[in-house]
């Protein structure tokens, strides 16, 4: 089966799964954040069951030999936390407490053509863009300062 298949039918599994569980209801999800008001503690047990998922995914995963549709496994070695790490996440919390969508339920949320979901995302893949641009910038520059 080729991968883009595989790949499509992971992303609809996915966007079903984020509908299903209110992720993309930007009230629930900002009404979970709200622990000091009107807390709304139903999306603890979607994320209770998306880490159980996931720890039993990895769990099996790590006792295969080599991946189905790839020649090896592609483990993180990476464990330190550097200041892209920290900035990205502050700025992710900050975005996801200020309108209560996250880049998943942001794209499955386009569907729906709302304005403030267009502009959210559009604002999103500029920041993406902006990022990758400083960051080749940055190598090259120091590519270039080693020469």
């Amino acid at each position: 089966m080729p991968l883009v298949f595989v790949s499509f039918a992971c992303g609809l599994v996915f966007g079903i799964g984020l509908l299903i569980s209110g992720m993309t209801d930007t009230g629930k999800v900002l009404g979970f954040l709200d622990i000091f008001g009107a807390w709304d503690a139903t999306l603890a047990f979607v994320m209770a069951g998306a880490v159980a998922v996931t720890g039993l995914g990895f769990a099996l995963a790590r006792r295969r030999g080599a991946p189905v549709l790839a020649a090896t496994n592609l483990w993180p070695t990476r464990r330190d936390l550097d200041a892209p790490l920290v900035i990205g996440a502050t700025l992710f919390g900050i975005g996801w407490g200020l309108v209560g969508l996250c880049p998943g339920p942001a794209l499955v949320n386009l569907a729906g053509l709302g304005l403030p979901v267009i502009v959210f995302v559009v604002a999103m893949a500029v920041g993406m863009l902006g990022y990758d641009a400083w960051s080749t910038r940055r190598t090259l520059t120091r590519q270039i300062e080693k020469a």
